[in-house]
């Protein structure tokens, strides 16, 4: 009898490695690149749990249960690229600062589209996980 599989997910989160660990709120497959930079992060389908997900065949993953956490967003079209990172970044800090939240741990993007899909078609975002300030 072969492991259970299930299709590519979305959205696809990275962020720096050395940080705190990507935050999602789901079972997430995790991978730490080689030159150990970036934390990649695949999110599994709701139904999923993290004793009921597939084994990863790969000894650098693990699946991992996030907590929940609240995050604001910024969505972007268009091609990754890291000056587009920082743009969105930037805005998305300024968003948060207007809306009187304070951000916690490291910023990370996501990707939705696999590479075939057109720059002008994919959908990427800046997300940052937010709290309330003390007394707020």
């Amino acid at each position: 009898m072969s492991p259970p599989s299930i299709a590519m997910t979305a959205p696809v989160v990275q962020e720096a490695f050395g940080s705190e660990k990507v935050a999602m709120t789901a079972p997430v497959v995790q991978t730490e690149a080689d030159g150990g930079e970036h934390v990649v992060a695949f999110v599994l389908p709701a139904s999923l749990t993290a004793a009921t997900a597939p084994v990863p065949t790969d000894p650098r993953e693990r699946v991992k249960q996030v907590p929940d956490r609240v995050a604001a967003a910024v969505r972007y079209s268009g091609r990754w690229s890291e000056s587009a990172y920082r743009r969105h970044l930037a805005d998305l800090e300024a968003g948060i600062a207007r809306a009187g939240l304070v951000a916690t741990g490291p910023p990370r993007y996501a990707r939705f589209d696999p590479p075939f899909t057109p720059w002008f078609l994919r959908r990427n975002e800046v997300v940052q996980d937010v709290v309330w300030p003390e007394g707020g």
